[in-house]
């Protein structure tokens, strides 16, 4: 528990990343999105799968450049659905190209290398997407408040309350009384948050809440995802520069998903925001 307080502490630089935004949000996004990724593809090679991390390194500088492309252009530039479009397309490319030799690689290699780019760099990309919005630029700290405190509270109330267990096959430490502790936490922290610095009308409504619970469940399906994966390579850990968390890809699991989740939630079900 020791350990996870003072890794907690040790996150909190990116604290100050997230409210500079900007440019500063994006390298760290980028930054995150090469480490996570070199993380994944080191728990394929575990198992004898060999994606190609040249490609994702691509892959991550690509997609930022044609966000940037679209966001400098604006109205007078290409549609942004297809840049992203046209960035699948070439990610699709150059992974199956990887698999033309066909006497070193075989179809593992190639899917792992773009399950790879879509799972790390393209969810995680949504934070930025959420960041650059104007009327929801605060809506950003929410990514990390639901993911965060799900995962804060679900720990402790598990440790101190936990029963029942939630899915022993992938997690056996996690509980059903964790997980509604993670999910009651993420609320509370979500509503002070909303209260003083959200638009008034933004917290305190159905909407709101609803966003906030299907989020943290969300979260946990983003930690259980990425356990189901390590379980399948045959690994604890995607690494240890995080002490008590393990690598990058184990602390932001849960970013992954709850990040794109937000930015549709935003745009679909709370109109006029974005």
């Amino acid at each position: 528990m020791k350990t996870r307080i003072i890794s907690a502490i040790v996150m909190l630089p990116l604290l100050i990343l997230v409210y500079l935004g900007g440019i500063w949000l994006k390298m760290a996004v980028v930054i995150i999105s090469v480490i996570g990724l070199d993380e994944f593809y080191k728990g394929f090679k575990a198992e004898g799968v060999k994606p190609s991390f040249p490609i994702g390194i691509a892959s991550v500088i690509l997609l930022h450049i044609f966000h940037t492309i679209n966001a400098q252009m604006g109205a007078d530039g290409p549609d942004s659905g297809v840049l992203y479009a046209l960035w699948l397309f070439i990610v699709v490319v150059a992974c199956m190209i990887y698999g033309f030799k066909v006497e070193e690689r075989k179809t593992e290699d190639m899917a792992s290398t773009a399950l790879g780019i879509i799972y790390v760099p393209f969810l995680f990309h949504f934070a930025v997407l959420i960041d650059e919005c104007d009327y929801a630029k605060n809506y950003i700290w929410l990514v990390f408040i639901i993911a965060f405190g799900t995962d804060i509270f679900a720990y402790f109330s598990g440790v101190f309350l936990g029963k029942h267990k939630l899915c022993p096959t992938l997690s056996p430490k996690k509980t059903v009384e964790g997980a509604i502790g993670g999910m009651i936490g993420a609320l509370v922290f979500s509503l002070l948050f909303g209260n003083f610095f959200l638009e008034p009308g933004h917290a305190f409504n159905a909407r709101f809440i609803i966003m906030i619970l299907i989020g943290s469940i969300v979260s946990m399906l983003g930690d259980l995802s990425a356990s189901a994966f390590k379980r399948q390579m045959g690994i604890k850990d995607y690494g240890n520069l995080i002490p008590g968390h393990g690598g990058i890809l184990d602390r932001f699991d849960s970013v992954l998903f709850v990040a794109p989740y937000l930015y549709f939630y935003i745009a679909l079900v709370l109109p006029g925001i974005i």
